[in-house]
């Protein structure tokens, strides 16, 4: 028997969610964060370089925000940040716009293994999307982005 919600679900939506869902479990697996470590050839925590990734990324950035972008608890990113800062890889320093906000911010040295990662993610992926014509990589990173802030307003309200 059908469940009444599937019933009325947009097939293309239901498309959309078990891809994303799929995307998620290969994302989440560590296997692959092993595999792009060992590619890489530095020595982190698999549940650091995530951090340290969206650090170099976004930053600098305050732990609430960065534990909201990774869906972790605060806490434990507060730890986590901790650990990278005691591995020279960030720093922390007073917010720039609000001082009681100690934000992370990538050093040299967290640059350099964020700069290993993504040459070793290129000869990973690189491969995967060398068929697709430069418009369909280009179109995948708008459509996700538009996606991903879509749901982010969404959750906001």
């Amino acid at each position: 028997m059908k469940n009444v919600q599937n019933a009325h679900m947009d097939a293309d939506l239901r498309d959309i969610h078990l891809a994303m869902m799929d995307l998620a479990g290969f994302l989440n697996r560590p296997q692959a964060d092993d595999m792009l470590i060992r590619e890489a050839g530095i020595t982190l925590d698999r549940a650091l370089f995530p951090l340290l990734v969206r650090i170099e990324r976004k930053g600098p950035i305050g732990v609430v925000e960065l534990a909201d972008l990774a869906g972790r608890d605060h806490s434990v990113v507060s730890r986590q940040v901790a650990k990278l800062e005691s591995l020279g890889l960030v720093e922390r320093r007073p917010g720039a716009t609000d001082k009681r906000v100690r934000e992370a911010a990538v050093t040299d040295k967290g640059r350099e293994l964020t700069d290993a990662l993504d040459a070793a993610r290129q000869r990973l992926a690189g491969p995967m999307l060398e068929t697709w014509s430069a418009q369909d990589r280009k179109d995948l990173a708008r459509l996700l982005r538009k996606f991903v802030d879509e749901a982010t307003k969404a959750l906001k309200g």
